[in-house]
């Protein structure tokens, strides 16, 4: 029976570059920066150790104050990628990937969105930092300079991995690289080989969050009443929940 796993993370954060290292071959379409390549989940089959793996690229999450549209449409894209699946098998493994030197605040909307609203925390999450080719020493290095700073966020994981997904270099990255492979695939085999099985959900936090809103919609809210589900239930910061309101009260009245 192959296992589901869902990779998440900010764009630009290397996740598709991840699947590619993990499948051995280049099967994801990648982009530098921060240009968007996926605008959609994507589904890859990957095999090694014996065991199957359907892997999930999912769209990424950015700072809303990036682009409102985008920010609502990977929300409401994460959450149907997590409907399918538990109506599907369920998920076995969530991959947050970041990229070394990009720990923001972005971080911990990312994190409470799959891990928390979506998966309820029980499903478990492993963090893969890349970006780290040009490490001087050994990759594993950046963690332990910078771990304090990602607990500060509250990112609470089963395991991490600091990793390079940089292909096509040559010399030590080249060397990294293979050493990265072995690293993600150890970090996937190992927790998604427990007892604990393949979570299929419920209703979800997230889904009663949303139907909550519906019935609070449905009573023509004021707007400071969405404004205050919106930050204290969502974390939403508040310009980026005052605009939401406004478009969640504008559509109401269409």
């Amino acid at each position: 029976m192959s296992k589901n796993i869902v990779v998440f993370g900010e764009t630009g954060a290397g996740k598709s570059s991840v699947v590619n290292l993990m499948a051995g071959e280049d099967r994801a379409e990648t982009s530098p920066g921060t240009v968007h390549c996926t605008m959609d989940w994507q589904e890859y089959p990957i095999a090694f150790d014996d065991c199957i793996y359907k892997v999930f690229d999912t769209v990424g999450i950015e700072d809303p104050q990036l682009g409102m549209k985008e920010y609502l449409d990977a929300i409401v894209n994460a959450h149907n990628l997590i409907t399918k699946l538990n109506q599907e098998g369920g998920i076995d493994l969530l991959l947050f990937c970041v990229r070394a030197g990009r720990i923001t605040a972005t971080l911990q909307t990312n994190y409470r969105l799959f891990y928390e609203w979506l998966c309820e925390e029980k499903v478990p999450i492993v963090l893969v930092l890349t970006g780290l080719e040009m490490e001087k020493d050994n990759m594993e290095d950046w963690w332990t300079r910078n771990k304090q700073t990602v607990a500060k966020y509250k990112i609470c994981v089963a395991s991490h991995a600091c990793i390079t997904a940089a292909n096509h270099l040559g010399g030590r990255p080249k060397q990294l690289y293979e050493e990265s492979r072995r690293l993600v695939r150890d970090l996937v085999k190992t927790h998604t080989q427990g007892e604990g099985g393949t979570w299929n959900g419920d209703e979800g936090s997230f889904t009663r969050l949303l139907r909550k809103l519906r019935e609070l919609l449905q009573g023509k809210p004021k707007r400071k009443d969405v404004v205050g589900v919106l930050t204290k239930r969502c974390h939403i910061p508040l310009d980026t929940a005052k605009q939401l309101a406004g478009k969640i009260r504008s559509d109401l009245a269409a």
